[in-house]
């Protein structure tokens, strides 16, 4: 390395090396930098490709030590991201963020209520969870309500999507800039920020934004059609949901039952009452507990129409009623069988498995396959494309075509879809809600928020005992915490933060921060701290915001250094930026995920992303000033 330093001085023009402006390590790292935000704007290579390129060509370049190469995976922003990831997969699949949109959104609301309801739905949500998988289950609902209002998906998914971006802005965990922020503090010397010193800021932008986008902006979004379907259309499912003690539906006339279950798209085509099959009920008929209802509804509306009504799958009462068979030892052989075969809870998954016309399925119904006896597994519903079956499921008779939403063991199911020759389609988002589980999971959550709020453990550690309880409890079954984890992320952080440390390590951001005041800001400090912010709106607008975060942040130190100004309101400034991307569908994946199901261009994010970053820009100014005096 000393060889390699010689020999560029050696080679360096006159007038550089005359001038004391920077020096081999600074100009080193400004070129990988610089190499990096172009890779990251290119697109060629995922974000984590070029992160970890970044960290290698510093650790070779002599920059960063070997010793020190992988030190930020250990960082603690880098665990807190990932333990919320995992805490928010328990909140999406047990239902509790289900529950809470029945409770918040109006049924039969205008599009303006409707769109601000949805868009502070997702701002509240994205606050305490994850805000692409709070953007993910709220995506159905959308597209709902798009429908009954007759509009295009896009009005109502980029409000959605830049709701629950701005949401994130409120506290520690709601977005990973904000705990690289508060740890970068930490490692300057400058202790972290707690759980909701984003607050003040962030709620400020989130509430105005959240009021300017259900009044105003919805209405510059362009409406498209859809063009990212799916490739293969299950249709509707056909499923038994069995009325339980103590459900709401218990006491209801159906037609009642029915108007409740139009909200999520389902209908009821049949009712089993002491295994008496009614195939068109009365709808003034009261329905009563121990009750079978015949529900119709796609697989993404499934679950909602169950918990909305506190349903169960008939399935699930079954596998109950053997169980105590088992306990009180009466059951026979083959249930016993049936016992031997059942899979912890934390190894059950859903799966959708389309019949092939060679299967041996056909014509045959579960009751002569004997799908519990032979393979563990159960049949929770059928989608028979267009044909409606008036026949129970266990005396279903499958055709080609038909698609199966089977319930069990990876390994089970895969034997019976090579057995049955079935084919499994695209993986998506199912799962049945259990309200113990979301009740379970709520409180984990909201314990491991008020332990950080209070002071009373780092957040890292809170959110890693968290994620044990999630575990110990089954809210998270132990074989889905690693896939809850979104590992492209984890290596962007881990990577990104050692790269970040050579910035300050070297002064090349106190260099930048000197050349920004002088040329730009001369020396006023709230004409920089706009500098700093919007410089890293831009950014993030361009590139992911983690990286965004991590490069600005000793850049926004320098600054706060070279002005002797309060730090705090810069690296706060550079929270903000590095959240607000709205400009294009590469700034943030919120604003990926929608670009296919709302049909959208790359330049159609501007028309409503523009004039709410300028409304950003005018809002947190004065605000941080306020709450972060200079």
């Amino acid at each position: 390395m000393d060889a390699l330093r010689t020999l560029w001085w050696n080679s360096a023009r006159p007038w550089l090396r005359g001038r004391d402006l920077i020096n081999f390590e600074q100009l080193l790292i400004v070129v990988i930098l610089l190499a990096t935000v172009g890779m990251f704007l290119w697109g060629r290579w995922r974000h984590d490709m070029v992160a970890a390129g970044a960290l290698l060509a510093c650790v070779f370049t002599g920059l960063v030590p070997y010793a020190d190469a992988f030190a930020g995976f250990a960082h603690p922003a880098v665990i807190t991201v990932a333990c919320v990831l995992v805490m928010s997969h328990g909140l999406m699949t047990s239902g509790a963020v289900d529950a809470l949109t029945r409770h918040v959104l109006p049924a039969k609301a205008g599009p303006t209520l409707s769109i601000l309801m949805l868009t502070g739905l997702a701002a509240l949500l994205s606050a305490f969870m994850n805000n692409v998988g709070a953007l993910a289950l709220l995506i159905p609902v959308a597209m709902q309500i798009s429908a009954r209002l007759n509009l295009p998906p896009g009005k109502l998914l980029m409000p959605l999507a830049f709701g629950s971006i701005l949401g994130g802005t409120t506290t520690l965990i709601g977005t990973p800039p904000n705990l690289i922020i508060s740890g970068l503090r930490a490692e300057a010397g400058l202790g972290s920020f707690g759980m909701f010193d984003f607050t003040p800021v962030g709620l400020s932008i989130t509430l105005l934004g959240v009021v300017f986008i259900g009044l105003v902006g919805w209405r510059l979004v362009p409406g498209r059609a859809q063009t990212d379907l799916e490739g293969f259309d299950t249709g509707t499912y056909l499923t038994e949901a069995l009325v339980p003690e103590g459900s709401k539906a218990a006491g209801m006339k159906l037609r009642e039952i029915e108007a409740a279950l139009e909200q999520a798209d389902a209908q009821i085509i049949g009712m089993v009452r002491n295994d008496v099959r009614v195939a068109a009920p009365n709808s003034g008929r009261y329905v009563h507990a121990g009750d079978i209802l015949i529900i119709e509804a796609e697989a993404e509306t499934l679950a909602t129409a169950l918990s909305s009504l506190g349903l169960v799958l008939e399935e699930a009462q079954h596998k109950a009623e053997k169980q105590e068979e088992h306990e009180t030892g009466d059951a026979d052989a083959a249930e016993e069988k049936d016992k031997d075969k059942a899979p912890p809870s934390d190894e059950i998954v859903l799966v959708e498995l389309a019949i092939l016309p060679s299967s041996g399925l056909l014509e045959r119904t579960p009751t002569d396959i004997q799908l519990r006896n032979r393979f563990g597994i159960n049949l929770l519903a059928v989608s028979s494309q267009g044909r409606r079956s008036r026949a129970r499921l266990r005396t279903y008779r499958f055709k080609a075509g038909d698609v199966l939403m089977m319930r069990g063991t990876p390994e089970a199911i895969a034997e019976f879809a090579s057995v049955a020759s079935c084919v499994p389609l695209a993986e998506r988002a199912l799962y049945i809600p259990d309200k113990r589980k979301a009740i379970t999971a709520s409180l984990i959550m909201g314990l491991a928020v008020a332990v950080v709020a209070f002071g009373l453990l780092p957040a890292a550690v809170a959110f890693t005992a968290g994620v044990l309880a999630s575990m110990a409890l089954r809210t998270v079954p132990p074989r889905e915490v690693y896939e809850a984890i979104d590992w492209p992320v984890i290596v962007l952080l881990g990577a990104l933060i050692p790269v970040a440390a050579v910035m300050q390590s070297t002064g090349m951001a106190d260099l930048i921060a000197r050349f920004l005041l002088e040329s730009v800001a001369q020396g006023h400090a709230v004409v920089a701290l706009a500098l700093i912010l919007v410089v890293t709106m831009t950014l993030s607008d361009l590139m992911n915001n983690a990286a965004t975060a991590a490069v600005m942040f000793p850049i926004a130190l320098g600054t706060a250094g070279q002005l002797d100004a309060n730090p705090d309101t810069f690296m706060m400034a550079v929270a903000v930026g590095a959240s607000c991307a709205f400009l294009t569908p590469i700034g943030h994946q919120n604003n990926t995920l929608i670009l296919g199901p709302g049909g959208f261009r790359f330049g159609d994010y501007w028309r409503l992303g523009l004039p709410l970053e300028i409304l950003i820009l005018a809002v947190s100014i004065p605000v941080l000033l306020w709450a972060w005096p200079l």
